[in-house]
């Protein structure tokens, strides 16, 4: 039997430039983008934020899956990297895709446990982290919108 939970984040452009500032629950992050994109860079872009919350899946995944399987985490970071050509989202004539053509996935992990005990651990973590699985397999996004004419 499926439990599905509904996740909300709300995000508003800001009358400043390129700034937006997402809700979530009860926190708020302000995004913007670089100047050399038109922005004041104040905060992340939604890429990095992307970039960022895989990177945060896996290290809480990990967390969760080490403590199933009993395995003590000294250490355990995790740097993402992504390749964008920004010509996709600059020109928008379909020419290049506006999206991440690749995300490399770097983990480190310290542990007094056996590497084939951490190795397992981390192919399981793979398999449930939820973010990682959005990117890989993709989710259908039905987009709604309202218009309201002044």
């Amino acid at each position: 039997m499926s439990r599905l939970h509904q996740l909300k984040a709300e995000s508003v452009l800001l009358n400043e430039g390129m700034q937006v500032e997402s809700r979530i629950r009860e926190f708020t992050l302000r995004l913007d983008e670089p100047k050399e994109l038109g922005g004041t860079n104040t905060g992340p872009n939604p890429v990095e934020v992307l970039l960022s919350s895989l990177g945060a899946c896996q290290c809480l995944t990990a967390r969760f899956v080490a403590r199933l399987r009993k395995i003590d985490l000294a250490e355990f970071r995790v740097t993402v990297q992504g390749e964008l050509d920004f010509d996709g989202f600059l020109k928008g004539d379909g020419s290049v895709r506006p999206g991440l053509q690749i995300i490399r996935v770097n983990t480190y992990v310290k542990s007094s446990a056996p590497p084939d005990e951490i190795k397992a651990m981390l192919v399981e973590v793979e398999k449930r982290c939820p973010v990682g699985d959005s990117i890989l397999h993709g989710v259908r996004i039905e987009m709604n919108h309202e218009i309201i004419t002044e």
